[in-house]
């Protein structure tokens, strides 16, 4: 059992395989890794966010309410 605070996860290394008929060996066990930790937005992309948040734009609402929301409300807030 693995217990941690940090986000992360374990990975188990790759199965041996045979390539042109010789047989590779990994090395067996695990290997935790951490997820990738997110890059800094550029300021273009803060002001579209900024303006997609206002606008409410967010995941799940309709393809409908979407381009509405792209054509009426997102050249006001940009």
């Amino acid at each position: 059992m693995i217990l941690t605070t940090r986000p992360g996860y374990v990975k188990s290394r790759p199965k041996a395989h045979k390539l042109e008929g010789i047989t590779t060996k990994q090395h067996e066990g695990f290997v935790l890794a951490k997820y990738p930790r997110d890059y800094p937005l550029t300021s273009q992309q803060k002001k579209v966010k900024d303006a997609a948040r206002g606008c409410g734009i967010k995941k799940g609402i309709s393809r409908r309410e979407l381009v509405d929301k792209m054509v009426n409300c997102m050249p006001g807030k940009l």
